[in-house]
């Protein structure tokens, strides 16, 4: 990309990294005007202040206009989220990552004595069981520091 290029992909992202740009943009991609208070409310939990400001941001960026009706994308705007359009599907395959993710058991370090379990207090002797293994015992000749139930 010449530097030309990385300067206006610059200016753009910080326009969007604005709070709340990207959610204005969002609110009014299905085309129809809305009133400041309508998209106040479809934006949601954003102050009349930062929601002025950053109408304001895009509007002087071409982005979003104002008519009878209430604000509504532009052209330019109108592009944007359609070159924005496969966030949607892939935020939605992200976000069954993260669920799969976070119920996935995390993997053992390589090395590392197995976890006690949950139930176990820290610093307690785990239960001894015939078919659990029981936990090397750490020493200070060691080459990997001992695990903290903690983290």
């Amino acid at each position: 990309m010449s530097t030309k290029e990385n300067a206006a992909v610059s200016q753009l992202l910080a326009l969007l990294e604005a709070r709340y740009a990207l959610r204005v943009l969002w609110a009014l991609r299905d085309g129809h005007a809305q009133t400041f208070r309508l998209l106040q409310d479809s934006v949601g939990s954003i102050t009349p202040n930062t929601l002025n400001t950053r109408i304001k941001e895009l509007r002087e960026a071409g982005l979003v206009s104002h008519g009878g009706d209430g604000y509504s994308l532009t052209v330019s705007g109108q592009d944007l989220l359609k070159r924005l359009s496969d966030l949607q599907a892939f935020a939605g395959k992200w976000q069954l990552g993260q669920v799969k993710k976070a119920a996935a058991p995390a993997p053992a370090a390589p090395g590392a004595a197995p976890a006690a379990p949950a139930s176990s207090a820290a610093g307690a002797p785990a239960s001894s069981s015939p078919s659990a293994p029981s936990a090397p015992s750490s020493s200070p000749s060691s080459s990997t520091p001992p695990v903290d139930p903690a983290n």
